[in-house]
Formats: structure tokens, C-alpha cells, sequence
């Protein structure tokens, strides 16, 4: 374990709270652990907040298994909001000072490669993620190296419960709308897909509207209160896909957009045949970003990818200037929060809800 060498002005307690993983396939088994030391370019923050996100399911689920490697015991949580309480000797010179309220931002690179470089540590090859690991957000203290950490202003009264799902479900689509906007897919007259309305779909929506530079936005989803959600966050149409052939949401959305194709689309779903769906509807020379990971692998149709120049974009989390910016809009008061509270006790009730889909927007774990 690293050595503290920072101070801390409050006395911390030798141990916490953490609900852990000890192997796949498992519930998490909630115990009391060792609070962890720091390193001297590191910061510890109390959590106040972690956001439980599928991906957390799916690393306790196996998912992972075949891309990573990962040690036993394991804390997952990488929706991170809270408070630093102790700074590292090196961390002190950064601007990091106790009682700073923060999140974490993800994607902790090595620094030295090309991506890291441009500022894209989340795709670092030989990068590190809080909550795949020893340390995450389903613990009540966490280490973090104070490079990631992003402080936020007091004044404009964000709860913690609001602030952690920005590092992830608020952070992942605003990365993919980004990527259509600087792809010039998204302006007048087009319209915009946004296919899956859990809690990536939810901000997908506002910022699709924010950065869309006037499209109609269009939410795809089998939920009758997802899709509820959506209208109530800015979309300018919704369309329920439960049962309905591609023809049957063809016609629907051409009834409500005078089109029946989109020339972008989100897919924050990640399911095989949401995918294929947002591929069936993409108009010529469309773009389409996909963010969900809910499947692992995809079958779309190889010669309309090529002879209608369909651009496919990977997008992955997020970096430190994108969180950056999602937590400006949501300091201005631009971004909608759709939070269900969760006490820690109930984590393992609340994986399984996230896991069948229950929950309408995002579970975060209140400390």
C-alpha cells in the first residue's frame, strides 16, 4: 500500500465502507476494508456519490473478462463525486485544497503515449480506471491522482448524487454528439437519432439538443416512461420500437419528421438489433456513433456501409476538457439530472434492477 505524505486538518477513520467484488458471477459482498493510503501526487476523496452504471453489472457479469485482467478483490463505482480530505505532498502545488467539492474524471493514462499527449488518456493502452480496480465509487474513500480531478463551483448548489453520473452517463454521449457535430452530420434540417433511453440516452437527448445546431431530435426506445422522459427533456419526437418491424418505424418517423431516415444517429444502447435498426433507418452518407455497450458484437448489412458512405464512430467515455464541459453546462443550469437515490445496504437489490433495465434513468449510491 502507498504511504501517505500529505495532511489532512481532519481525522480520518482507519477504515470504510465498500462493497466489493471477490469474483465474477457473484453479489458484492458489503465489508469493512482499510482506508487507502496516497500517494504524493494523489488526493483522497470522500465519496459522497457514486453513479451504478451497467458497465458495473456487466464487470460483475464477466463482460470484461476476454479485453482485461483484473485482481480479486475488486471495487467497482466510476461515477465518482465528493470532497478531497487529504492532499499528497506533490498535490498540494496543484491547486487541490481539502473540502474542495470534485469529480473524478476517468481514464487514467500513463502519460508518454501519442494519445495521452492529445488529452485522450481514456484510450490510453496502458491506462487505469477507478472502479476497475482495488479503489472505486462503491467505497466510501478512493485515491485519485490530482491531475483528475475536477473541482466545481459551490455557488451553483449541484448535489453530489447529481454530479456523479456526469462522469460517466452525462460524460460518454456528450463525447459521441461531439464527434457528429464536428463531423458535420447534425445542423437545419437534418434529424438526429438517439436509440436507447437509459441514462446515456437521457443526457444524449439534451445534448443533441444543445449541440445539434437545430435538428430534430428523435428518441427510439420500447419503454413507454423512458420515452415520457425524453419528451420532458427536449426531444422533438419519440417513437416507441417494441414489436415494430423497420418498416412500421420507418413510416412513424417520416409521419413525424417528413423523413423516414435519420442522417445521425447515438446509439446508447449497444444492443445487436438496436444497432441494426439505427443502421436500417440511416440515410445516405449518415453518421452514426455508437456509445452503449450493452451486446458485444455487431451484424450490419457490409455493402450499404460502403455504397451509401455510412461513417461508423466508435466513442469511449470521455476526456478530462469533455467533462470539463459537461460540468460547465451543468453549473449553468443547462443539464437535466434524472436520479434515483440509493442507500449503500441496497447495492446488490440495485444491480440486479440495473441489470433487468428497471430503472429510469440513473441509481446513484448515497453515502
Amino acid at each position: 500500500m502507498s504511504t501517505v505524505t500529505g495532511t489532512s486538518a481532519t481525522a480520518l477513520p482507519s477504515t470504510m465502507r465498500a462493497a466489493r467484488m471477490h469474483g465474477y458471477n457473484q453479489p458484492l459482498i458489503l465489508e469493512e476494508v482499510p482506508v487507502p493510503d496516497i500517494r504524493p501526487d494523489e488526493v483522497l476523496v470522500k465519496v459522497r456519490a457514486a453513479g451504478m452504471c451497467r458497465t458495473d453489472v456487466q464487470l460483475m457479469d464477466g463482460y470484461f473478462r476476454d479485453y482485461a485482467p483484473f485482481s480479486f478483490p475488486l471495487t467497482p463505482g466510476h461515477e465518482i463525486a465528493g470532497e478531497i480530505v487529504q492532499v499528497g505532498s506533490a498535490a498540494e502545488t496543484g491547486g487541490c485544497s481539502e473540502g474542495d467539492q470534485v469529480v473524478v474524471a476517468g481514464g487514467w493514462g500513463d502519460g508518454t503515449c501519442r494519445h495521452c499527449h492529445r488529452g485522450d488518456t481514456q484510450i490510453c493502452a496502458h491506462g487505469a480506471w477507478p472502479g476497475f480496480g482495488p479503489y472505486g465509487g462503491y467505497a466510501e474513500y478512493v485515491p485519485v491522482p490530482a491531475a483528475y480531478i475536477i473541482k466545481v463551483d459551490t455557488r451553483y448548489n449541484l448535489t453530489a448524487e447529481q454530479l456523479a453520473p456526469l462522469t460517466d452517463a452525462g460524460l460518454t454521449p456528450y463525447r459521441g454528439i461531439k464527434k457528429l457535430r464536428d463531423a458535420g452530420a447534425l445542423g437545419p434540417g437534418r434529424v438526429v437519432g438517439v436509440m436507447g433511453m437509459g441514462a446515456l440516452g437521457t443526457y444524449a437527448v439534451q445534448y443533441a439538443k444543445l449541440l445539434g445546431g437545430g435538428a430534430t431530435v428523435v428518441a427510439f426506445a420500447r419503454n413507454p416512461e423512458k420515452l415520457e422522459v425524453a419528451r420532458k427533456l427536449g426531444a422533438d419526437h419519440t417513437i416507441n420500437i417494441s414489436g415494430r418491424s423497420l418498416g412500421e418505424v420507418r413510416a412513424e418517423l417520416r409521419a413525424a419528421t417528413g423523413q423516414g431516415e435519420i442522417d445521425a444517429g447515438i446509439d446508447c444502447a449497444g444492443a445487436e438489433e438496436m444497432i441494426q435498426l439505427g443502421f436500417g433507418l440511416l440515410g445516405i452518407a449518415g453518421h452514426y456513433a455508437s456509445v452503449g455497450l450493452v451486446g458485444d458484437r455487431i451484424d450490419i448489412p457490409l455493402f450499404p456501409l460502403v455504397s451509401r458512405e455510412y461513417t461508423y464512430h466508435g466513442s469511449f467515455w470521455g476526456n478530462y476538457n469533455d467533462l470539463s464541459e459537461v460540468v460547465a453546462l451543468a453549473e449553468q443550469g443547462k443539464v437535466q439530472h434524472t436520479v434515483h437515490t440509493i442507500r449503500f445496504e441496497d447495492v446488490n437489490d440495485a444491480i440486479d434492477r440495473v441489470r433487468a433495465g428497471e430503472i429510469v434513468g440513473r441509481a446513484v449510491i448515497k453515502y
